[in-house]
């Protein structure tokens, strides 16, 4: 069991899980690699068409590199995880991306840096990025207490999207005084940074459970399918994050070409516009806790998904002068909504799944999840092409809007709560849970 304290005074409902030493080390070293990971999504495909001259195609295939390892490994990362302490993963992952992004400003600074390197170093760190969160996931069960998780993982996603503001903000400016391949060296930094948090860390790991005799990593990675397919709760959360990505990467995909060439705003009111959807994400974080803990994990967050998935019918609504606002109010309620659904449920899986099966299931969850963003991308920049801009934007708006009936039509709708264990044989009647605590980490897509 890991420390508490007593939050009965103003201090301890001021800071909460962040009084407790391991879990504000884990938040801070997060928030650090957040702020780099936000720097490198400006400033990798900005070192390629300012430093190599890369056009719009190879572009396309820098930023798909970044997502592709989650198709190729995230199934036998999830077994892998598995069977290793989560911790030495993690380290191992960090430096590994520190390695590869410092490589680019050195490489730079010799006059031998090509386009290969950045795709190697993309597909490098994307492969890392696939275990590191899989093993993050799995870990944070670990560092906090039961009770604590939809707070802890609430703290995380709010400093994320706060990070997501602050970064995408600095990578201009790094670029614009230092030189683009500046920026992906403070990332560099930043995984350092993340790394001796993790090493300061005391708490106690549980060593892994031997897989059974027999069970093979192809045989644990079925299982963990198998695991997700079969139970009641994740198989519509995963249905939901699947279409949710899937809608939002279509919209996300023509917006630029929609503000700039349809609505004709210049590209400082676009990065305006654009940070009010992260903004909304650190709203999101903070209602997830509030509203669960007042109204029910299960019934808060269909409540939620119900009073902000509509708001993107705001989008293709957008005019010059004051009808910007249905675009800012719009991005900013649908990643209030999107932030607030990833601390509960992805909080839940940590709970509820077994330890055994917890690596597997989280990466099982993203790989599906993640399936449909490069589908989406490619689906909105065509509707853009064939229809127009704003109706590629209502097409996606509209099959945003309504995805969350996908999380209604399960379990949800009949609890206050989310159960908070499995259950190999469920009663007829699930007991209700006996508290509101669940959470998880994400930020312009669901996990």
């Amino acid at each position: 069991m890991n420390t508490t304290y007593d939050t009965s005074s103003g201090a301890g409902r001021r800071f909460g899980v962040l009084r407790q030493r391991d879990f504000r080390l884990l938040w801070t070293g997060e928030s650090a690699s957040g702020l780099g990971s936000s720097i490198t999504t400006i400033a990798l495909p900005l070192t390629a068409v300012v430093v190599l001259h890369a056009g719009s195609l190879a572009v396309g295939v820098l930023a798909a590199a970044v997502w592709l390892p989650w198709l190729v490994v995230g199934l036998p990362a999830g077994a892998w995880v598995d069977r290793l302490r989560r911790r030495p993963v993690m380290i191992t992952c960090n430096l590994v991306s520190a390695a590869g992004y410092a490589s680019v400003p050195l490489a730079a600074g010799f006059g031998v840096l090509t386009f290969a390197h950045l795709l190697v170093v993309a597909l490098l760190c994307g492969a890392s990025a696939v275990f590191f969160d899989t093993a993050y996931h799995a870990y944070l069960p670990a560092v906090l207490d039961e009770r604590d998780l939809l707070e802890g993982n609430a703290k995380l996603q709010g400093s994320e999207a706060a990070t997501r503001v602050l970064g995408r903000g600095a990578a201009g400016l790094i670029a614009h005084v230092f030189g683009a391949v500046t920026g992906l060296l403070v990332d560099a930094l930043t995984f350092v940074v993340s790394t001796v948090c993790l090493l300061r860390l005391r708490v106690r790991e549980p060593a892994p459970a031997a897989p059974a005799d027999g069970l093979t990593l192809r045989r644990q990675i079925v299982e963990g399918l198998r695991f997700v397919a079969r139970d009641p709760y994740l198989r519509p959360m995963v249905a939901y994050g699947a279409v949710l990505n899937l809608a939002l990467m279509g919209y996300q995909a023509v917006q630029i070409v929609f503000l700039v060439r349809t609505v004709g705003v210049d590209s400082a009111t676009v990065g305006a516009l654009v940070m009010a959807g992260s903004l909304g994400g650190v709203l999101g974080a903070f209602l997830a806790t509030a509203v669960g803990r007042r109204l029910g994990t299960a019934r808060g967050t269909l409540l939620l998904q119900l009073c902000t998935g509509p708001f993107a019918l705001l989008l293709p609504l957008t005019t010059p002068g004051a009808g910007l606002l249905f675009f800012a109010v719009g991005a900013f309620m649908v990643s209030t909504g999107v932030v607030a659904c990833n601390v509960v449920l992805g909080g839940f899986r940590q709970r509820y799944c077994p330890p055994h099966l917890l690596g597997r299931v989280v990466a099982t969850t993203m790989v599906l999840n993640h399936s449909t963003i490069p589908v989406g991308s490619v689906l909105g920049g065509w509707l853009g092409g064939l229809l127009g801009p704003r109706a590629a934007l209502w097409v996606m708006a509209g099959l945003l809007a309504p995805c969350w009936l996908i999380l209604a039509a399960g379990p949800l709708r009949r609890h206050r709560d989310l159960p908070e264990a499995y259950e190999e044989e469920p009663a007829p009647v699930l007991v209700q849970a006996r508290g509101a605590k669940t959470a998880q980490r994400s930020g312009a897509s669901c996990q």
